[in-house]
């Protein structure tokens, strides 16, 4: 007669759902004020940036006053500017949205997802049911079931 095994059965069962709506997202980089010049055969009176009236506002440009050094003879002369971006007031979030974004030299934005009729149940038989929602959502459901003999 042969020995009677000895085993330890381990069972375990695991669900889980998982549901995600995407959040709308802003990225802005604010460009600043920049100014350049330069020549040859001109003289000047160079311009540059002047500092804004308020905390808030970009620097503006002041004009040089130039003139060709020697008249008749030939001159390269080259002025640019770029004025920078206003720093906002602020912006408000309610309910997740932003009423309005920043006007900024460089924006990113992504806009929200819409859970829509996104659902997802498990019942204890391990049935499952989910339910597509909006753009920008996923809903992920798993049932694991795990047997160990020792």
């Amino acid at each position: 007669m042969a020995a009677p095994a000895h085993a330890d059965i381990t069972h375990k069962l695991s669900t889980s759902v998982q549901l995600t709506v995407d959040s709308a997202a802003s990225q802005a980089t604010r460009v600043g004020s920049t100014y350049s010049v330069s020549g040859s055969n001109v003289s000047a009176t160079l311009g540059g940036l002047t500092a804004p009236a308020s905390a808030t506002a970009a620097a503006t440009m002041n004009s040089g006053t130039y003139s060709q050094t020697t008249d008749g003879s030939s001159f390269s002369f080259s002025e640019t500017f770029t004025q920078g971006d206003a720093i906002p007031t602020g912006t408000t979030v309610s309910s997740g949205v932003v009423s309005s974004l920043p006007s900024f030299g460089t924006v990113t934005t992504t806009s929200g997802g819409v859970a829509g009729s996104l659902a997802g149940t498990i019942n204890s038989a391990g049935t499952m049911s989910l339910t597509a929602g909006g753009a920008g959502t996923s809903a992920t459901g798993q049932f694991v079931s795990e047997i160990t003999i020792r």
